[in-house]
């Protein structure tokens, strides 16, 4: 093999490493505001680009400091007076990063949400409306273990098979959690301190492991 033809095919296997090991494949933007509570936009983007490439080529978008802050989206800004501004999460978790920053792999959830910050809290780590994310695509490309906790019952063992998750009494460290709780319906998230997530759910397991979008967008229930 002459030099010239190494060279050229080193360079080849250089730039197939430019995408920051997110490879090809699809990914999924969303665009709400109010918590979820209007849908402006669906739409599959490519993997490999960065959030904020994907953002860019599916809407009117401006920004600020230098294009690594939303300003708005499709006319709608953010405003310190009025304590409303976009956030973002990637499979329900609140980005570590920035949007420019943050490389999309293929089944990512892309969410970009309009709220008032006063109301909720300016950090919301975790949102319920992504599910079955991130037990499927997990965070960055890392795609935790993931464990249901609960009795063994049908609905349970529905959702195992959802989430390529084991039904257990008890939870490894670093693995993603979904709790089966009792009391009134509800459905939340937490972060956990090894940085996994937890989401505690009491309700139909079973009606949510055969319709996985039940409470899509939403960031808790109730």
């Amino acid at each position: 093999m002459t030099r010239l033809v190494v060279a050229a095919v080193a360079a080849v296997v250089l730039l197939a490493g430019c995408g920051g090991g997110a490879g090809s494949g699809k990914a999924t933007l969303w665009v709400t505001r109010d918590e979820g509570k209007q849908v402006l936009l669906v739409r599959t983007v490519p993997a490999g680009e960065t959030a904020m490439q994907a953002l860019d080529r599916s809407v009117k978008l401006s920004t600020r400091y230098g294009g690594r802050f939303v300003q708005s989206i499709d006319g709608v800004s953010g405003s310190i007076g009025s304590r409303h501004d976009w956030f973002y999460f990637v499979n329900g978790i609140e980005a570590d990063r920035g949007a420019a920053e943050y490389r999309l792999h293929p089944g990512d959830v892309e969410w970009w949400d309009y709220r008032d910050w006063g109301k909720v809290g300016q950090s919301v780590p975790v949102a319920v409306g992504a599910f079955p994310e991130p037990f499927l695509h997990g965070y960055g490309g890392k795609v935790r273990p993931a464990v249901v906790i609960g009795t063994a019952s049908a609905g349970a063992r529905a959702l195992g098979r959802l989430l390529h998750a084991h039904v257990a009494t008890s939870a490894p460290s670093g693995a993603n959690v979904f709790r089966l709780v009792g009391g009134p319906h509800r459905f939340t998230a937490q972060l956990l301190s090894d940085g996994g997530v937890e989401l505690d759910f009491s309700g139909d397991a079973a009606a949510l492991a055969r319709d996985p979008a039940l409470y899509r967008y939403r960031y808790s229930v109730p």
